[in-house]
């Protein structure tokens, strides 16, 4: 068994962090049955199907407009199987759609709702409409990099979730959760950068043909095995140097291919630099079609007595 086989997550996110969030539990055995609009879905399917494809895997699809009255018998029979419904819309939204924490555990007080904000509760951007780049651009990061407010915020959300079932299984009470990505860029403004440790030790080196090294010696016996493979012990004091032009020139002298044949063996924290980002897809490939499984989900709710 996987170890959240049994646990059933209503996904109603939509882009990248929500769909991230229970993909890490869904690769974990959860069951995740992704709520989307019948006109069109999750917005990603349009504008990044490469990415939802790979953060979507395994999941359910269940068509269900929530704006409408219609609706509401099928969400209640979907929530009474459920153990964690994740969001990702604003406060007044969420309200709105009576799929706020405080609407959904007033009743039912096992379940875990988890909602993936823009800006905490209360503040005077809580309202306000944001993505990656915006809270990034916030935090002092520029908004040019990975999406880590996306990333780093789902990642938070998911070890919350956990966090609140174990708590779950002592109490048999759930939990109300909030993460703010604009928060979750915060926090990865507070740590330092790879520039902020630019020296000998830990750089990029280009070689003869155009490709790069990537070395990561920071500490010394790392350092000394790169300077003595190089055959190069006067180099020693240049550990973390800033200016080291002819170490650079070194490099250059040979092709990368020739550099790790050279260094096949040797613990230098000496790799190549991957030009092409992985692939995310790292399990079985079948993100679900639109409202693929709206039929099966809702036999199995009658089967079940909920509907």
């Amino acid at each position: 068994m996987a170890p959240l086989d049994g646990v059933r997550v209503l996904d109603l996110t939509r882009l990248l962090p929500g769909a991230y969030a229970t993909q890490l539990l869904a690769d974990r055995g959860a069951e995740v049955i992704k709520i989307e609009d019948p006109r069109g879905g999750d917005t990603m399917r349009a504008i990044g199907a490469r990415w939802f494809d790979a953060v979507n895997r395994g999941k359910k699809s269940v068509t269900l407009d929530l704006r409408s009255p219609d609706a509401a018998p099928i969400f209640d029979a979907l929530l009474a199987a459920a153990d964690v419904v994740v969001d990702s819309f604003r406060p007044s939204t969420a309200q709105r759609l009576r799929v706020d924490a405080a609407t959904l555990r007033a009743t039912r007080p096992r379940l875990v709702c988890a909602s993936l904000i823009g800006f905490p509760r209360g503040s005077s951007r809580a309202e306000q409409a944001a993505h990656d780049i915006n809270y990034q651009s916030l935090a002092g990061l520029r908004g040019r990099g990975p999406l880590v407010a996306d990333v780093g915020g789902a990642m938070q959300m998911a070890i919350a979730i956990l966090a609140a079932l174990v708590e779950r299984q002592r109490t048999g009470v759930g939990a109300a959760i909030d993460v703010a990505l604009g928060e979750a860029a915060r926090e990865w403004a507070r740590f330092p950068s790879a520039a902020d440790f630019e020296s000998a030790c830990y750089t990029l080196y280009e070689t003869a043909d155009g490709q790069w090294l990537a070395l990561g010696a920071l500490e010394d016996k790392f350092w000394r095995a790169f300077c003595e493979r190089l055959g190069r012990p006067d180099f020693l004091p240049l550990q973390h140097a800033r200016e080291f032009d002819e170490i650079r020139a070194v490099m250059r002298a040979t092709t990368r291919d020739e550099w790790l044949t050279r260094f096949e063996g040797v613990d230098a924290c000496l790799t190549p630099v991957v030009v092409h980002a992985a692939d995310l897809s790292t399990g079985p490939p079948g993100a679900p079609a639109l409202g693929a499984d709206t039929d099966a989900v809702l036999a199995d709710l009658r089967r079940r007595g909920l509907l």
